[in-house]
């Protein structure tokens, strides 16, 4: 289950591509949208990032800022981010807090590969608390981005 709509979303600080912490506190008084996703060059994972690519002026327009988030570090994460020309910041998790944290850990991902992030996405609002989480029960299903979209209208 993903962190509950309505609660404080908790503060982050993880590495990006260039290897430069990000931290939530950067972005205060911002909105946030949290794509989680289990591996860096899957399918589907490659689908929802580049997804997100293709309609960041959607975003932009909407008042957020996309980051995407899994446990691969940051040097794959780079490489994937240049191989499919993702114009937002990918952050890496590798010790595995932020997954956690809000409750996008993948307990048994497949090949019996455990501690991945869930695919999902969060939604953190302009006063840091939760205004949207979704978590696929299939990391084979892609994120419902229609309500996403429509969750970040309504904080317009």
């Amino acid at each position: 289950m993903a962190i509950a709509v309505g609660s404080k979303a908790p503060a982050f600080k993880l590495y990006n591509t260039d290897r430069k912490e990000i931290s939530s506190s950067d972005y205060a008084g911002k909105t946030i949208v949290l794509q989680f996703f289990p591996a860096a060059f899957t399918g589907v994972c490659t689908a929802q990032m580049c997804s997100s690519r293709d309609e960041l002026s959607v975003y932009n327009d909407l008042g957020a800022t996309v980051f995407g988030v899994s446990v691969d570090m940051p040097f794959s994460l780079k490489v994937f981010k240049e191989k499919n020309n993702i114009n937002f910041d990918l952050l890496s998790d590798a010790n595995k807090r932020m997954i956690h944290d809000y409750d996008m850990y993948h307990c048994n991902f497949s090949c019996d590969i455990k501690g991945v992030a869930k695919r999902g996405v969060v939604v953190i609002d302009k006063n840091g608390i939760v205004a949207y989480a979704e978590e696929t029960a299939n990391p084979g299903v892609q994120v419902n981005f229609s309500a996403l979209k429509q969750a970040l209208a309504s904080l317009k």
